[in-house]
């Protein structure tokens, strides 16, 4: 009896202090429109360098967070971006999606969704950091997460903290503007490419 109160202390202190140093999704509040978006590079799933200044002086930048391969949502959400990309192309917009997953995990999303545009390596969340959408999961939630959706978050992110990003939207002008967002805490909430054509710049150009 003596062991099993004290595996439970163990067990709550653990919670708390889990709960004490970490950042619920409510707390994320994503860049607003308007502001400068922070400008990054990061490699791809075939390792090769994306560099989003370089990006912009060819057109606007649709930047996209998902979590991660194991999620049915992300999958979805981005098998239907690939089904659509030519009529955001055709407007001159370049479709680059992020997660804090290794290149190898990367290249098991692109299998997964058949996606032609760039999925990006975010190493060490600093993507997701800047942009304000990095949050951890409940110890709860990470458990389902590992364990039924096997997504295996401290083999592959870049360390163990198991943090997520809020998967939104954004929408980046050739000045390197935010000019429209998508941001919902609930991973259920996606951008549409209905609104990603409706909100991309017109007749934008680099110069």
């Amino acid at each position: 009896m003596k062991s099993v109160i004290i595996t439970l202390l163990f067990t709550l202190s653990f919670s708390f202090l889990h709960a004490q140093k970490t950042r619920r999704a409510e707390d994320a509040k994503g860049l607003n429109t308007g502001t400068k978006a922070p400008l990054f590079s990061a490699i791809d799933a075939d390792s090769s360098e994306f560099n989003l200044s370089a990006a912009l002086k060819d057109g606007p930048v649709v930047l996209i967070f998902y979590r991660g391969f194991w999620c049915p949502v992300c999958n979805k959400h981005l098998a239907t971006i690939q089904d659509s990309l030519s009529l955001v192309t055709k407007k001159g917009a370049t479709v680059i999606a992020v997660s804090p997953e290794k290149p190898e995990y990367l290249d098991k999303m692109r299998e997964k969704t058949g996606a032609q545009f760039r999925l990006l390596y975010d190493d060490g969340y600093k993507i997701a950091d800047a942009y304000d959408v990095t949050f951890t999961p409940p110890l709860a939630t990470l458990f389902t997460y590992n364990t039924v959706l096997n997504a295996k978050l401290k083999e592959s992110h870049s360390d163990d903290s198991q943090r997520l990003p809020i998967p939104a939207t954004y929408i980046i002008n050739t000045k390197g503007i935010i000019t429209w967002r998508q941001f919902d805490p609930d991973y259920h909430n996606r951008s549409t490419v209905k609104a990603i054509i409706e909100h991309l710049p017109v007749h934008e150009t680099g110069h």
